[in-house]
């Protein structure tokens, strides 16, 4: 199909559009285009999460079951894991993840899976766009060479973009049909038929000079946020020492109407972007003899910071109750990586529980978004563990209190009640008037 034919298609909302993985960021891309009006081919590879999707049941608490129901109803979602029907789509979207390998290296398994996966069912005429994150030049240099190793070629026999996700869990201000979108293809032809696609669903598309450029644009998005949030934690341990609170620094210095943006402190970075994304660019950088100086400083600073989390509150159980770590039974509340977030990759609620452990502490933990830790690879030691049941007699059991997500929802006047020493990383305590020498803000 000539180029002007397809994206007039896409203009008018026509054509099948298939999803490749159905999480945090396939989920509700493929919840969008059905809005819009397309017929969506959503595919995973985890036969569970198919199954419970085609039932009508969502896997994500933010992405509500009734709107799963009403777009497979409408007739417009399919919902499979039958990747041969990647051959009945018009545009196929990649949205699988790319975490970081043992070594802290760029890990594109999914990316590269999906890839081949697409190549077997590839016909002349279809879109590919990768929305995964990665560093500048995966769209070109990882999955152009496996979908012409099909025999047909880019920006004729078929076209490749990317366009970077920019999805925010558990922020219920944005949708994915309201967020700019950056797109960028590998060749003009491409980059027209993303952007017609795109445009037909999203209120702003931000085309780009390259799929290289989108690349690099969305990890420009997350280093800032990395590197910023290595600078406010570097402060709070500086104006600590001062005896200032960095929280009450942050409230002053962000009544300036210009030139400052307020970044947050906590107990350590988490999540599938921030602690990972910085990593891609380094990684690539290297390979290109380029130093990342400001990157990989502000990784050190983030990443010390569960242990600055941990010495505050062994400081503060040897100040107020004259002991040690070693025997403590340790509340560890939150390990969502954030606010109202069930998500557990990278979390630093798990990390500061395996330290709390080897340091000879009882950690227990309370998430009323987490009731089961479920099976992770980076943490297969507290897999299948419960959280506390929560009542006045069992937090009254706990020697400390570490908050480390602050969830809506949970009784903190209770918790500063109950517990003779509330280690507060978020400083959700003084936001809601909680005071007292046991409350301690690390």
């Amino acid at each position: 199909m000539p180029v002007a034919a397809l994206a007039a298609r896409f203009r008018a909302r026509q054509g099948t559009i298939a999803v490749i993985g159905l999480g945090y960021v396939g989920l509700p891309l493929a919840l969008a285009l059905v809005a819009a009006g397309f017929d969506v081919l959503a595919l995973d590879q985890d036969p569970q999460r198919v199954r419970h999707l085609a039932a009508g049941q969502s896997p994500l608490r933010q992405v509500p079951a009734e709107t799963v129901q009403g777009a497979l109803r409408s007739g417009r979602l399919r919902v499979s894991a039958a990747w041969h029907r990647l051959a009945e789509a018009d545009a196929v979207l990649v949205c699988v993840p790319t975490p970081l390998g043992r070594h802290r290296e760029p890990d594109l398994t999914a990316v590269e899976a999906a890839s081949w996966r697409i190549a077997r069912q590839l016909r002349p005429g279809q879109l590919i766009v990768l929305e995964s994150t990665s560093f500048p030049g995966t769209t070109r240099q990882v999955m152009l060479p496996i979908l012409e190793a099909t025999g047909l070629r880019c920006g004729t026999g078929f076209f490749l973009a990317h366009a970077p996700e920019r999805e925010d869990p558990g922020n219920g201000g944005f949708r994915t049909a309201t967020i700019p979108r950056v797109v960028g293809g590998v060749d003009a032809p491409s980059l027209a038929l993303a952007s017609a696609l795109y445009g037909a669903f999203l209120e702003q598309v931000v085309p780009v000079a390259s799929a290289d450029v989108a690349e690099a644009a969305k990890l420009t998005e997350n280093i800032f946020r990395a590197v910023n949030m290595a600078l406010v934690n570097e402060l709070k341990l500086v104006f600590g020492a001062m005896g200032i609170d960095v929280w009450e620094v942050i409230e002053a210095a962000r009544t300036k109407p210009f030139g400052y943006m307020p970044f947050f402190p906590g107990p350590g970075l988490g999540g599938h972007c921030i602690p990972v994304d910085p990593q891609y660019l380094s990684w690539q950088a290297r390979a290109h003899g380029v130093p990342t100086r400001f990157i990989d400083l502000a990784g050190e600073i983030n990443a010390a910071m569960p242990q600055h989390v941990l010495d505050r509150l062994a400081l503060a159980l040897d100040r107020l109750q004259g002991r040690g770590l070693r025997g403590a039974r340790v509340l560890v509340l939150g390990i969502g990586y954030k606010r109202n977030l069930e998500d557990l990759r990278e979390s630093p609620g798990l990390r500061l529980m395996e330290m709390l452990e080897a340091r000879g502490a009882a950690a227990c933990y309370f998430d009323p978004l987490v009731p089961v830790i479920p099976p992770l690879a980076e943490h297969p030691a507290l897999a299948g563990r419960h959280g506390l049941a929560w009542s006045a007699a069992t937090l009254a059991e706990c020697h400390a209190a570490l908050v480390v997500a602050d969830h809506d929802g949970v009784d903190y006047a209770g918790l500063a009640a109950a517990v003779p020493l509330v280690v507060d990383t978020r400083n959700v305590c003084a936001r809601l008037g909680l005071a007292g020498p046991h409350i301690v803000k690390a």
